[in-house]
């Protein structure tokens, strides 16, 4: 395993992170408490060192479980959560990914790091992340000026905002960079298939010295090269509603991409490897919901990083639609 700071922090991470939202949301599967805290104790047994987590997936779960993951090992890990859903008065109106309620009030944004502080059985947390936030959070100075007062009474060493996809991020992003210089890190949605608004953080990240911490980095498990189009997924797995045409194409897209692959790389690892090409990338956090796909990606920073000429190729891939430009304009 290799490991980068948080621009701005002492916060330093496994370049391969472990995001427990795939084992405490019940969006990827079920899986109980013990085997949700044998994913986590594997993980650590792999390298992995960086766990992110919210307090709102399974109201209040996922904290809990990392917390029961590694007693007496809190100087051994780094722990990034995230705030700003009021859970504890509409946690149950919640309906699968639908979202609930934010609070950002000074009030509540207090109780709630307190209380996340509790379930973690911790006394500081490393990373805090406003959760989805909009643009009136990112402007607002007062909510910024908590969280330095955070960070003076050492309760969390750095923070960042965690940005979701379909309900404002583009501007979100780079506003926040923008304007907050002390901001550690963005988080965000980017893979080789999907590159927007991705690439322009990035490049706004070194601009501005902000990390940026990905997820989704195999585009919900289709970049790690094992979807055919008659792949059925589980019934309590939310890929299952997607429409057909996303698994169709992406299928298509992926076999154009199987030249990354090669002895001692899988697929999966040169997806990872792409993102970490860029040095602005602090860590990622692929969605893990077993163990042999965890020593993949474990392993992934261990693998033969992406030449240069690979690097271009993917990137024309993409700029083409994968071909399908070049169809378009041959019919």
């Amino acid at each position: 395993m290799k490991f980068r700071t948080f621009p701005g922090t002492d916060v330093r991470v496994s370049e391969i992170g472990f995001g427990n939202w795939t084992v405490s949301t019940g969006w990827w599967g079920h899986y109980t408490d013990e085997e949700a805290v044998r994913l986590h104790q594997k993980a650590f047994d792999l390298g992995i060192t960086f766990f992110d987590t919210a307090d709102g997936y399974g109201n209040g779960r996922a904290e809990s479980l990392l917390a029961q993951a590694f007693p007496g090992r809190r100087d051994q890990i780094q722990i990034a959560t995230k705030f700003g859903y009021n859970f504890y008065e509409h946690g149950n109106e919640r309906r699968g990914q639908q979202e609930i309620p934010h609070d950002f009030s000074p009030d509540f944004v207090r109780f709630a790091l307190e209380k996340s502080l509790e379930r973690l059985n911790t006394d500081y947390i490393d990373l805090y992340q406003l959760h989805n936030p909009r643009m009136t959070h990112i402007e607002s100075d007062d909510l910024f000026a908590l969280l330095e007062t955070f960070v003076a009474e050492g309760k969390i060493r750095g923070y960042g905002v965690a940005l979701g996809p379909a309900i404002g991020w583009r501007e979100e992003g780079l506003r926040a960079m923008e304007l907050r210089p002390n901001l550690a890190f963005v988080q965000m949605i980017y893979n080789i298939l999907e590159q927007s608004p991705g690439r322009e953080f990035c490049e706004a990240g070194r601009q501005t010295n902000t990390g940026q911490l990905i997820r989704v980095t195999h585009s919900s498990g289709m970049l790690e090269g094992k979807y055919t189009e008659d792949t059925v997924f589980p019934a309590n797995d939310h890929r299952r509603h997607r429409p057909r045409k996303w698994l169709v194409e992406g299928v298509k897209k992926v076999e154009k991409l199987r030249f990354l692959e090669e002895p001692g790389r899988t697929l999966g690892q040169a997806a990872l490897q792409w993102l970490l090409a860029d040095p602005i990338v602090v860590s990622c956090l692929p969605n893990v919901y077993d163990e042999e796909q965890l020593e993949e990606f474990a392993k992934a920073p261990d693998t033969p990083p992406l030449s240069e000429e690979e690097l271009r190729r993917v990137q024309e891939l993409y700029e083409t639609n994968f071909g399908r430009q070049e169809e378009t304009v041959a019919a």
